[in-house]
């Protein structure tokens, strides 16, 4: 019997993007060591594969390809895309199987820890683009998400840059604590900043975020990219081609094991590698066909021409459907997708969360009514002076009771302005309780 094709847009949003003429030349450099005056004319004959550049014309074509180069490089531009793309009319133009529009799944960025140079004016501090997007979601509610979207740190500090590491610092931690302590909001679907895991992210997502839009496996392809290869920026050349989601494996993300959290396959809309084709589409409704749901998600960025990346991949969609008519295809958000076509139960859960003295120093108490998607929730400390502190518990009982205890070793609960506690369900239902000023405050994103 046929099934569905959930159909998932992920959009890494990293809000303006500002690039001069001479970016693209200054790529060609860096990656392919051949030097080219800047100037429009060059550029143009460039794009139409014009100069000679010793066997490389096709690649420095797909660099520069013009849709790849234009970027937005201020929130009023953006807006103007982005009005045009979340109209209503915009996203009716195919519906899908349930009469229901295109939804967008905006995985937000903090562009927070670097001390380097910004010369492409991304907007930089804590909340400034989920700010943004959390305020269009619940103004058109039209059934758009807010996921996370995380770039490590770079060593050079350079906002450009590409870092490797998650640990080792306290810049992923203080963007979640914040997320906590200021927003009431814990992420329940994740996207890789430049898609990228490596062990270090892949342990601290099986922690505390159950969904995971990651995986960019796609048939090998010659793009003449020298940058992006032998893995870098995103080595899924192991893992699954399936419209599927896995379990991964403890010590390898990209083999099928017995870890927490689910993979779905994300593929670029519209980028110079790893770019999803007809061919991908069409497998989607193949498997579907056959009588498995699948999730079909790509991804793109919010500073490009996200209309001509959508209706490309729409176009697809549509071929893809009229070709396999007795297949449904229906528009979702990033946890609903999975858990609809991984069939996992809807399971509420309570979070609660005290403090008690008792005859030694004044401890923390978290208690849930349901096993957790993780080990421990998150704790997030706010102290009186405006510190950020992210700490472990202590394990009562496992999945279920968990402590922390406030003393000379960690921290005297007198100096703390604000606790903040927050957890998944394997269904991605998350959880925020807050406690201040003797209040108790909760938060839950039931998607």
């Amino acid at each position: 019997m046929s099934r569905t094709v959930f159909v998932v847009h992920c959009v890494d949003t990293e809000g303006p993007l500002y690039e001069t003429p001479a970016v693209p030349f200054e790529q060609i450099k860096n990656i392919f060591g051949i030097e080219i005056e800047p100037s429009r004319e060059n550029l143009i004959r460039l794009q139409n594969g014009e100069l000679d550049l010793g066997g490389k014309e096709e690649a420095i074509k797909n660099l520069v390809d013009l849709h790849r180069i234009t970027t937005r490089g201020t929130w009023e531009e953006i807006d103007e895309m982005l009005a045009q793309v979340t109209s209503e009319a915009y996203r009716r133009q195919l519906l899908d199987a349930d009469g229901n529009g295109w939804v967008f799944n905006w995985f937000c960025m903090d562009h927070v820890g670097f001390t380097g140079n910004n010369p492409r004016r991304r907007d930089a501090g804590y909340h400034r683009i989920f700010d943004h997007y959390a305020a269009l979601a619940k103004k058109q509610n039209a059934g758009d998400f807010i996921g996370f979207h995380y770039h490590p740190l770079p060593i050079s500090g350079n906002y450009n840059d590409s870092g490797t590491s998650y640990w080792g610092g306290e810049n992923l931690n203080q963007i979640l604590t914040r997320k906590i302590i200021d927003r009431g909001w814990f992420p329940s679907a994740f996207r890789p900043g430049f898609h990228t895991e490596r062990p270090d992210s892949h342990w601290f997502l099986e922690q505390w975020i159950p969904f995971d839009y990651g995986n960019q496996a796609c048939e090998a392809s010659e793009t003449g990219q020298t940058d992006l290869e032998n893995g870098r920026f995103g080595d899924w050349r192991y893992a699954p081609l399936e419209w599927y989601p896995y379990h991964p494996s403890h010590d390898d993300y990209q083999s099928k094991g017995s870890c927490r959290r689910w993979i779905a396959r994300c593929l670029n809309m519209y980028a110079r590698t790893r770019q999803i084709t007809q061919q991908d589409v069409e497998a989607a409704f193949v498997a579907a066909s056959a009588g498995d749901d699948t999730i079909l998600s790509f991804t793109d960025h919010d500073y490009k021409d996200m209309a001509f990346e959508i209706d490309r991949v729409r176009d697809m969609i549509a071929a893809a459907s009229a070709k396999y008519p007795g297949v449904r295809f229906v528009y979702a958000n990033a946890v609903e997708a999975m858990r609809k076509a991984l069939k996992l139960p809807y399971q509420d859960f309570s979070l609660d969360a005290y403090t008690v003295k008792g005859e030694g120093p004044r401890r923390l108490v978290v208690k849930v009514d349901a096993d957790i998607f993780g080990p421990q929730p998150f704790l997030a400390l706010k102290t009186k002076d405006g510190r950020y502190i992210w700490e472990n518990f202590d394990v009562s009982v496992p999945r279920r009771e968990w402590s922390y205890t406030f003393d000379s070793n960690t921290i005297d609960l007198q100096e703390i302005d604000t606790i903040g506690v927050a957890a998944n369900h394997a269904c991605g239902i998350a959880r925020v309780v807050l406690l201040r000023d003797g209040r108790r405050e909760a938060y839950a994103y039931q998607t």
